[in-house]
């Protein structure tokens, strides 16, 4: 985030913090609206960790608390951390596809509640 900073200004900042609010936002729709309480619990883990982890390394980046060593997701170095956000978000978008709409239809493949 500090490099981000440094070479993009504040609109580089704030574009990027508008693209996690955004992600974390998307996910809680995910959340709120998953078919049944699994589907709900996963995607508000999912939520929750990518949350946790961008307020982490920004307050850091800030000088607000001590330096944790935790990553910005998708965006620091590291193998397993990208490879860990890459499955989550795997999962959250396999929750995502069956959510039913309140017209009937179905996420998937636009099949109404009826034809399945």
């Amino acid at each position: 985030f500090s490099i981000i900073c440094e070479e993009t200004g504040l609109c580089g900042a704030v574009l990027l913090i508008m693209l996690f609010a955004l992600l974390i936002w998307r996910l809680m729709v995910i959340a709120t609206h998953a078919g049944d309480l699994e589907g709900a619990l996963i995607s508000g883990g999912i939520m929750g960790h990518i949350a946790i982890q961008v307020i982490l390394n920004i307050c850091v980046v800030l000088n607000l608390i001590p330096a944790t060593g935790i990553t910005l997701p998708f965006i620091s170095y590291g193998g397993t951390s990208v490879a860990f956000m890459i499955i989550e978000i795997g999962i959250a978008l396999c929750v995502s596809r069956f959510i039913v709409f309140r017209d009937g239809q179905n996420a998937e493949q636009g099949e109404t509640a009826e034809e399945q």
